[in-house]
């Protein structure tokens, strides 16, 4: 009877993976498969491989651009709310500011908003306030990296602030008898304390860019626009390439994969960091 318990939590959570993986791996096979072999006799198990549509995609001078512009968007966005993120939270967590408390609560509120709603303000900051002169930031990296902050940056703050509370100020406070600059203590002292939480938004914040469409379809025209967008052209009035558009979906995981793995012993310790304070 023990035995047969032991092999429950087993059995549960190979069920659970095999859900989880299953539309991965069924994306692999629509994406190595021809358009005729895919309707005509659409098959779990894979026998043939047609790897023409991964070429379709890798030769296609528009898609590694919409590439590129996703990594670029992507990292600068996820670099620039953690960092930001981060000096906003030491100075939540250091300092007696009046109103702190509401102040960390608002930011958050900032990401309770649908999307959709900011589309009109954003549009309009982008074409016609931000524009100096030919300038604009409409259709460009830069612009959308700003865009992108106003959603990620109250997540980074949301996340990294029990790492923050988690470090004991006692530690400033040594650093500052010691002789440190405010300069050092934050950068030789929290920072890397906070490296798991750090980790963790970057990852989180990264990927969250990185799978955005709603604002890079609607705020870049070409210049700009990011992978997830480039399978919206696939889909036409004469048919839809799902081929290619498999082949474009296991591009996207593939960084993100990349990521996570580099990361993963970070994540745990940066999740649980700061959960429980003496």
């Amino acid at each position: 009877m023990r035995k047969g318990n032991r092999w429950l939590p087993v059995l549960f959570w190979t069920l659970i993976s095999f859900l989880t993986l299953f539309p991965i791996y069924w994306l692999f096979v629509i994406s190595v498969k021809p358009a005729v072999e895919l309707f005509s006799t659409p098959s779990v198990i894979l026998t043939d491989v047609y790897w023409q549509n991964y070429l379709d995609v890798l030769g296609d001078r528009t898609l590694r651009g919409y590439m590129v512009n996703s990594l670029v968007i992507s990292t600068g966005n996820a670099v620039l709310c953690t960092l930001l993120g981060f000096m906003a939270c030491y100075a939540l967590s250091r300092f007696d500011l009046p109103g702190k408390e509401s102040i960390f609560f608002w930011t958050i509120t900032n990401r309770m908003a649908p999307p959709a709603v900011f589309l009109l303000p954003l549009f309009l900051l982008l074409t016609q306030v931000y524009r100096i002169g030919e300038f604009s930031l409409a259709d460009t990296r830069t612009g959308m990296i700003l865009v992108y902050c106003t959603f990620n940056l109250p997540f980074a703050i949301w996340t990294l602030r029990p790492t923050l509370d988690g470090i004991p100020k006692e530690l400033d406070e040594a650093a500052y008898v010691d002789g440190a600059s405010a300069w050092k203590v934050i950068s030789e002292v929290v920072f890397p304390l906070a490296r798991p939480g750090l980790a963790v938004t970057l990852i989180l914040t990264w990927v969250f860019a990185w799978n955005e469409y709603l604002l890079a379809a609607t705020l870049t025209n070409f210049n700009a626009r990011t992978l997830t967008t480039g399978l919206s052209e696939y889909v036409t009035t004469t048919g839809t390439e799902w081929g290619i558009m498999a082949a474009i979906s296991v591009f996207t995981l593939i960084p993100a994969l990349i990521i996570f793995s580099l990361v993963q012993r970070h994540i745990v310790a940066g999740l649980t960091f700061g959960a429980v304070k003496g």
